[in-house]
């Protein structure tokens, strides 16, 4: 029977529109058209000027033949083409595919291949890689190649585009008449994890989740209007946690930095007035350390958040006394970056710096429009108790996840199953609800028996003074099976001796949780700064032990 609510009561064009974060540009431009949008070098461009680009983009990706559901790849750092790239693309129907920059030209062909781009946007510091990758295609598809030339970097030592960036700009209509999807389930961006193993995995994201996850980062930040952000994280990784189009909805300004320098961060922050950044742990350790005559003259209060591995008492320490705000979040690919956010509270101000570390670094609640995110037994779903003690698996379902992922439906129905997102890292949930991440399924170290969090065993090396980095996997062992193995990358000028860490750890855990092989040296890590442990499970195998 249908109800009374039901009856008479059409959807149509004037109560319903699709979920989509290109409305946040169209708004942005009309209501502060002379606002500036985007800083790189030189160059000032409001939001009126980026709607225009970003349209014109849109009408001359359709006039080469590209709509809806087609890919559009492009290789860019932080710069402007990047940004507009996030809204011109999907203006046109099509779907945005931001490649790594640190890839290699066999697994850029395979996401090419993959993904079926039909067009390239590319750097001329790419053009080289981006040439081979186009070489080593096995699809015969016809590609266009749009090369863009910035003045920041030079030309390209190899051009490689059939046409350039502003030239293919230019020949679009600057009036041109966008739509917004029909429906918000729509693909709006393909992203591909860094698998370890195996090809990676096409994540397609879907109109709505990119809106409420921008949306959120909002909500989370109390993120004002005209915040100043500086492009410190990868926008290719996770569409940047979505923050191109976070920073549309608040009119914000973008500074666009090409490649991650303290110095240049410093710079940025003070020349423009930045007020609101997003990093991996190793980037906020480069500022922390950065020299501190770097840190003259920095404003007070610049929001900073942090996902990825969480924050040590060093770390908050050390951003306090610069005058910056921390924020913890938590996410991956598979839910637009970050979905978890450790959420303060004021009287944890009034706590010590080890208390305040402890509450920070748990991986914490839903976002504000995230339905849910709990930790529940990986096999039957059940909730543990939450006791900040027993561990499953962190599990999200709600707006902010994947569509799926892209020709592998196993692939998808296994993440999927039950009803839930699985995520893979394994967690405890405390009390108050908020969850702390213990490890990675495949990272816990099983020793004699017992499961060793190399989580756990991190925290404890990074509350050493001299250590930088620190990562901790597993080393083969005949007697246990698995003991831990450390990798640590130490602070410029450390005298510390591998025994100097053992005898560190010995002070904060269990016996049998210390490494029992300590190794000094620079961490392997991912663009996104990300240690990349399965390279150093590589090693451990052949490292000597010490007598622990």
């Amino acid at each position: 029977m249908t109800s009374i609510y039901d009856q008479n009561l059409p959807r149509t064009e004037a109560n319903f529109a699709a979920l989509s974060p290109l409305g946040f540009l169209e708004r942005a431009a009309q209501v502060y058209p002379d606002r500036l949008a985007i800083v790189h070098g030189a160059l000032r461009q409001t939001w009126a000027q980026t709607y225009v680009r970003c349209r014109q983009l849109a009408s001359a990706l359709c006039g080469a033949g590209i709509g809806k559901n087609d890919t559009v790849a492009v290789m860019l750092p932080n710069t402007p083409p990047m940004v507009e790239a996030h809204f011109g693309v999907p203006m046109a129907g099509a779907v945005l595919n931001a490649l790594n920059t640190r890839l290699d030209p066999e697994t850029i062909a395979f996401m090419l291949d993959h993904g079926e781009a039909k067009a390239v946007i590319v750097d001329p510091e790419f053009a080289g890689v981006m040439a081979r990758a186009l070489a080593l295609r096995q699809s015969r598809a016809p590609v266009l190649v749009i090369e863009v030339e910035d003045a920041l970097y030079g030309p390209s030592d190899s051009p490689i585009g059939s046409t350039t960036y502003e030239s293919f700009v230019a020949s679009g209509d600057p009036a041109f008449a966008w739509q917004l999807p029909v429906d918000e389930w729509d693909a709006i961006a393909l992203n591909y994890t860094s698998g370890t193993t195996g090809n990676p995995k096409g994540v397609v994201y879907h109109h709505r989740g990119a809106a409420t996850n921008a949306i959120s980062n909002v909500l989370e930040w109390d993120m004002p209007k005209h915040a100043v952000y500086l492009w410190t994280l990868p926008m290719f990784h996770c569409n940047g946690w979505c923050f191109p189009w976070t920073v549309a909805a608040r009119a914000g300004v973008n500074v666009c930095l090409r490649r991650v320098d303290a110095q240049a961060i410093f710079e940025a922050i003070r020349a423009h007035g930045v007020t609101h950044y997003c990093a991996a742990p190793i980037v906020h350790g480069l500022l922390v350390n950065a020299p501190d005559a770097m840190k003259i003259g920095l404003p007070a209060g610049v929001k900073a958040m942090v996902a990825g591995a969480a924050p040590p008492a060093s770390m908050i320490e050390g951003m306090e006394k610069m005058g910056f705000d921390l924020t913890h979040v938590y996410g991956l690919t598979e839910v637009y970056g970050p979905a978890t956010v450790c959420a303060k509270h004021a009287a944890w101000e009034a706590l010590d710096i080890g208390e305040r570390a402890r509450l920070n670094a748990r991986q914490g609640v839903r976002y504000h429009l995230q339905r849910d995110v709990r930790v529940l037994h990986p096999d039957t779903l059940e909730p543990v108790p939450q006791d900040g003690e027993t561990m499953g698996e962190i599990m999200f379902r709600g707006n902010i996840a994947m569509k799926g992922y892209l020709k592998n439906a196993a692939a998808t129905e296994e993440a999927f199953k039950g009803g839930w997102f699985h995520s893979g890292d394994l967690a405890v949930q405390y009390p108050d609800g908020y969850i702390k991440i213990k490890d990675r399924s495949k990272d816990i170290i099983i020793s004699g028996g017992e499961n060793i969090s190399s989580i756990e065993v991190e925290d404890v090396l990074y509350r050493h003074p001299d250590v930088l980095a620190a990562a901790v996997v597993a080393k083969p062992d005949a007697k246990w099976g698995e003991t831990p193995c450390a990798f640590v990358e130490l602070k410029a000028g450390a005298q510390t001796t591998p025994e100097d860490i053992v005898a560190h750890c010995k002070k904060h855990l269990a016996h049998f949780k210390v490494p029992r092989a300590v190794v000094f040296g620079e961490l392997p890590k991912t663009s996104t700064g990300k240690i990349q442990k399965f390279e150093l499970r590589k090693q451990a195998g052949s490292v000597d032990a010490i007598n622990v």
